[in-house]
């Protein structure tokens, strides 16, 4: 049987064929799922893509949080299905508390668009299992609210559980906290980061390199063996 996964495209999503595409890639059935649309259309894991959804109004994901397709995202997340939020998805995740604290503007106040390293912290999630702990990435990151912050009790947590599962190298693009770019939920079905890995999935785009591919490459094999 084919894997099968969704990418959620709500009112202002840019890169959802971009993530359709990295699934196609890494040897998955890619799915388009409209964010009215509560029904998942039987897939097997879920990608909430880069963009500015609702044109990012009240604070960056707070309206598509409450778009229906989240109430079962939310359900089946809880119940173990693996689901990414790259970017705007991030944001998205953090809003409706299936990831823990919250972005906010970049502290430059610019918008910022560049290639950017990364350091592997956990490479046991269900999106990391391809990479292993401590290798030094390379993927495009472009934010203008990618400023990750949490209070010093939930960074704490983070960082004692292993959760914290991408930090930024050579320099933080944002003021994110202990230079966090993604972290994981505690079972590690759940991840979100900043930068665009479905924009480092072939040669001829992004990076010029392949180091995002390894995101739907590790989920695919995870539900192929589950």
């Amino acid at each position: 049987m084919t894997t099968r996964i969704g990418v959620v495209t709500f009112p202002g999503t840019l890169d959802d064929r971009d993530s359709l595409r990295a699934v196609r890639l890494a040897g998955a059935e890619p799915v388009s799922l409209w964010h009215r649309d509560k029904d998942l259309h039987q897939v097997d894991a879920v990608v909430l893509a880069g963009g500015f959804s609702y044109g990012d109004y009240l604070r960056a994901g707070a309206i598509s949080r409450f778009s229906p397709v989240m109430e079962t995202i939310i359900e089946q997340a809880k119940g173990g299905m693996p689901v990414l939020g790259i970017c705007n998805g991030f944001q998205v995740l953090t809003e409706a508390h299936l990831l823990p604290g919250a972005m906010l503007r970049n502290n430059h106040l610019h918008f910022i668009c560049r290639d950017q390293k990364l350091r592997v912290e956990n490479a046991e999630t269900a999106w990391t299992g391809d990479y292993t702990a401590g290798q030094e990435i390379s993927v495009p990151l472009k934010n203008m609210d990618g400023r990750y912050t949490a209070d010093e009790r939930t960074l704490d947590e983070l960082e004692a559980e292993g959760r914290v599962a991408f930090r930024y190298l050579d320099g933080n693009p944002n003021g994110s906290l202990r230079d966090i770019a993604g972290i994981t939920n505690a079972a590690g079905n759940v991840v979100g980061l900043m930068p665009h890995p479905e924009h480092a999935v072939e040669p001829l785009i992004g990076t010029g390199r392949t180091d995002g591919l390894p995101f739907f490459t590790s989920v695919l094999k995870k539900l192929v063996s589950a």
